[in-house]
């Protein structure tokens, strides 16, 4: 349709209107000639209104989402950054922004490319392609802090970007939009964990779209929700003053084609054509169900999906605890993480911020703390931090196993065809066997509801290789994750160390370890 024909179509919508709401049309019209972009009505108009300190507007594609953060930068802040992961990804943005204004006066398109409008905004337009690169944009304040496509940045980059949203000019409003396409791999997962309560569909308390929650940022660095506004009591400062921490407010506002009514019918066949994930990502919004497994991915997600389904809250009755997996951080910004383990069932693992675990005895203490009975710790020591940790352990008079990724292996795989290139190897693929829901029975392992958990195990990758089977590099999957995946090497080293109940009575497993039936039939129980 062109601009001519929806005019005339406009006009004629008009002239059939009873008077009264004519002039009520024309009146707010008025007010906003103006304005070089005016939201659409539906959900773009109420993205542009929220009230939130931090929004994430998104779903479906063509919703709307480059003209919101252009229409936001243009016309309600005074000093905003509107990014995306590559520069070569700035010109459409760009281009619309310009579209928008109405001119390229004021545009500067050297690098960082800026707008300086004759109203006296200015808007800069960035990239964050490789970890680094977020430091270029420290102590650089803007009132409104945009990142587009967010789910393909790491998630270390867009927080330390956000810690200069702010503004010295009284009454600005603050604010940081996150624009996004549902995650089409486990590096974007993180964008669940940040929502969860819009987008987790295993939340206990879902959030309607464009309902406030209030979350702060621990002294470990979690986000926590809590109920109101109101400032948190969270320790003490040096001095012996309470620490107060101000909640900030987060929603999600889906955004649809549907409420776009610049996009053509041929584009939504277009993507009805795409393939998966594109399609559910694009065209569906369905951040939870978006995502498909790489090729070599190690682990299937549908099994750790089918895992954590089977899970509940309470630790089954009379099973003890066998092993608990111990992943130190040495200070830094890596959590301790502490994955204890009855047969199959994982309760929710412990997380200790790195800082708060500096000594090897400070970690070994918070095993002591958290293992019961004589479940085994299985320390990993590929960094030779842990070696310290089973020291102080066993001074205690407790036995530990002592985990060596790069150790080599001597067993082969379930089926007996794959050698494993070393312990690191064996350990992940025992776990994925083990998960394996086609096995008689079905799998024996129930996992906590830990988004985290989730991106660790599907973000490992594997090959075959002549020594056997080779999982990528960990600097790998830090890279990809932005983080070290403490969760997951938790877990599968608990699961490869370990009495378990049938060991216990003398009896046998074949292949994989197994909840006695008793555990099961609670566990199903529980699900009815």
């Amino acid at each position: 349709m062109t601009d001519q024909v929806q005019h005339n179509a406009m006009l004629e919508y008009l002239k059939s209107l009873p008077e009264r709401e004519r002039n009520i049309i024309l009146t707010e019209a008025q007010k906003t000639m103006s304005m070089c972009f005016v939201p659409s009505p539906g959900p773009q108009t109420m993205a542009y209104k929220c009230k939130a300190d931090l929004m994430l507007y998104g779903g479906q594609a063509a919703g709307g989402k480059t003209a919101l953060i252009a229409g936001l930068a243009l016309t309600a802040h005074n000093r905003s950054l509107i990014m995306r992961p590559q520069y070569t990804e700035l010109a459409d943005i760009i281009d619309k922004t310009l579209k928008f204004y109405g001119s390229r006066d004021g545009f500067n398109g050297s690098s960082p490319p800026s707008l300086k409008t004759k109203d006296g905004r200015f808007i800069q337009f960035g990239a964050c392609a490789n970890p680094g690169d977020e430091y270029a944009w420290q102590g650089q304040g803007h009132d409104l802090k945009c990142f587009d496509e967010v789910v393909n940045f790491r998630e270390d980059q867009v927080r330390f970007i956000m810690t200069w949203n702010r503004t010295d000019i009284p009454g600005q409003r603050v604010r940081t939009v996150f624009a996004s396409n549902p995650p089409v791999d486990a590096s974007g997962d993180w964008i669940i964990g940040m929502f969860r309560p819009w987008l987790d569909i295993t939340h206990h308390n879902p959030a309607k779209d464009g309902e406030l929650r209030w979350f702060i940022t621990d002294k470990n660095g979690k986000d926590v929700e809590v109920d109101t506004s109101d400032p948190v009591e969270d320790g003490y400062n040096s001095d012996g003053t309470v620490r107060y921490r101000i909640p900030k407010s987060r929603t999600f506002i889906r955004a649809s084609i549907d409420d776009n009514p610049y996009i053509s019918a041929d584009y939504k066949a277009t993507l009805d054509a795409m393939r998966e994930p594109f399609r559910s990502a694009m065209r569906d919004g369905n951040f939870m169900l978006a995502r498909k497994d790489a090729d070599n991915q190690c682990i299937p997600t549908e099994w750790i999906r089918e895992a954590q389904s089977r899970w509940t809250p309470e630790i089954p009755k009379g099973v003890p605890m066998c092993a608990i997996g111990v992943d130190p951080a040495a200070g830094g910004p890596d959590e301790t993480i502490l994955a204890p383990r009855y047969d199959g069932y994982f309760p929710n693992l412990i997380s200790v911020a790195g800082v708060d675990t500096p000594y090897p005895q400070d970690v070994a203490a918070l095993t002591i703390r958290y293992r019961k009975g004589d479940a085994v710790p299985v320390v990993d020591c590929g960094g030779g931090y842990g070696g310290g940790i089973v020291r102080h352990l066993e001074d205690n008079g407790i036995k530990c196993v002592a985990h060596k990724g790069a150790e080599k292996s001597t067993k082969r795989s379930a089926d007996r065809l794959y050698s494993f290139a070393n312990k690191r190897a064996e350990v992940y693929w025992r776990f994925r066997e083990a998960l394996d829901p086609s096995q008689p029975g079905g799998s024996p392992i129930a996992l906590p509801q830990d988004q985290k958990l989730m991106s660790d195990l599907c973000s490992v990758r594997f090959a075959i290789t002549p020594r056997g089977i080779q999982l990528e590099s960990k600097d790998d999957v830090r890279k990809r994750l932005g983080r070290s995946p403490d969760r997951g090497d938790a877990v599968v080293m608990a699961w490869s160390y370990g009495q378990t109940m049938a060991n216990m009575k003398g009896g046998s497993f074949s292949g994989v370890k197994r909840l006695p039936q008793a555990v099961m039939g609670h566990m199903g129980k529980r699900r009815k």
